[in-house]
């Protein structure tokens, strides 16, 4: 069941929530016709295509975990009283930005953080957007000129990212930001792809907090990268350089670690603005992007 439609607030256009597929919504990849993944093995089944814009469609509508799914739509309908008047996405959120979104034909530089917030991606359609984190992130991505404007609060606001793309390790908000295991792992086949057919160009992973870290390391090992063993211990600035094949002299990535822009780390101090520009300017160079 669907809420009444309520306008958009960028585009004004009228959305029921939770948002179905292929009715409008800023950068919705999917359209109606979308395969719909509803168990775990269908996940890793649809996972295994070479189209990143398709995988980012199958990825939108994705229904495999019953408590993920009750979660997202309870309050895509319930709302928080200051967005009463939005609609809420209330689907899985899409990795976003280059090359499917973004600025450029490559995504050299790869952001990943735990899952979307339940009033933030949950109510945007975009990942870190919408919220104080998301906040931090794109003013200081603008900074370092990887993003195109210094502030973005919905879809469809223009904002763009410069050879550079945001992902989620679990693509749907979880009840207290606390995936299962189960759900966690239902989930990986996604990322563990996407960064898969992003490998070519892919020259830097930027982990925010732990749960980024740790799920950064599960994705590229799953994507073919060589993790060591026991694996890289988090920290804000650590890097780990990751090979991958049998050619172990290219198509390697540098894993950075960052710590998460949560208002807990921002208000406290423990993360400024002069160290969030320095680890994205330092991840920016690093993968050879020109600022934008």
């Amino acid at each position: 069941m669907t809420s009444e439609p309520l306008p958009h607030p960028v585009t004004g256009t009228p959305y029921a929530s939770p948002v179905p597929p292929g009715t409008g919504w800023p950068d919705d990849p999917a359209s109606a016709a979308t395969t719909v993944a509803r168990t775990a093995a269908q996940v890793r089944r649809l996972a295994a295509t070479d189209d990143l814009a398709e995988l980012d469609a199958r990825v939108s509508v994705c229904s495999a975990c019953p408590r993920l799914v009750e979660w997202r739509e309870d309050v895509a309908r319930v709302k928080r009283a200051s967005f009463a008047g939005q609609p809420y996405w209330g689907r899985p959120i899409a990795g976003w930005g280059a090359p499917t979104t973004g600025v450029g034909d490559e995504a050299r530089l790869l952001i990943v953080g735990l899952a979307p917030a339940a009033n933030g991606g949950n109510r945007t359609g975009r990942v870190f957007t919408g919220d104080s984190s998301g906040d931090w992130l794109f003013a200081s991505l603008h900074r370092v000129g990887l993003a195109t404007q210094e502030h973005s609060e919905h879809a469809g606001d223009g904002q763009r990212l410069v050879g550079a793309r945001m992902v989620a390790t679990v693509r749907c908000a979880p009840p207290d930001n606390k995936p299962t295991v189960t759900e966690r792992d239902t989930c990986r086949p996604w990322i563990d792809r996407e960064i898969s057919l992003l490998s070519p160009t892919l020259r830097v992973v930027v982990a925010l907090g732990h749960y980024g870290w740790d799920g950064a390391l599960r994705a590229l090992r799953g994507a073919g990268y060589d993790v060591p063993r026991p694996r890289p211990r988090f920290g804000h600035g650590v890097r780990v350089d990751l090979p991958r094949g049998e050619d172990r002299a290219e198509g390697g990535v540098a894993l950075v670690g960052c710590y998460h822009p949560s208002q807990h780390n921002t208000f406290t101090g423990r993360l400024t603005p002069a160290m969030l520009d320095e680890v994205f300017a330092s991840a920016r160079d690093l993968a050879g992007i020109r600022p934008g």
